[in-house]
């Protein structure tokens, strides 16, 4: 599940930085409100693929997802592109703890110990 949802937060990375770029050219908005807040989500993505060995990794990334939903506001595009990157995080989520469970029987039944 890491792999797969480490994934998607790197590539809201990148999309986070890019909607600041676009963001800029809001005349009603300082350069400074656009990369304080896209910085700050930018370093939230980044943190977030170390700490998705916990629980609360997972429930602040689902909070990162309502986050670029709810940039649209600013960048209409992102009421797009945040629904798809949710969908994306809920496949990371969903599949990656299913070819977890399958990797944990998989160890057990070759007699080796459990792959982290």
């Amino acid at each position: 599940m890491r792999m797969l949802c480490a994934s998607t937060l790197i590539g809201e990375f990148f999309l986070l930085g890019f909607a600041g770029l676009v963001a800029m050219k809001d005349p009603d908005l300082s350069m400074a409100t656009v990369w304080t807040v896209c910085g700050v989500a930018m370093a939230l993505s980044v943190l977030l693929c170390g700490m998705l060995g916990r629980p609360i990794g997972v429930q602040l990334g689902w909070a990162l997802q309502v986050g670029l939903i709810v940039s649209g506001f600013v960048v209409p595009l992102m009421f797009f592109l945040g629904a798809c990157f949710a969908g994306l995080w809920w496949a990371s989520v969903h599949y990656g703890r299913k070819i977890d469970d399958v990797k944990a029987r998989w160890a057990a039944q070759q007699g080796q110990p459990e792959a982290s």
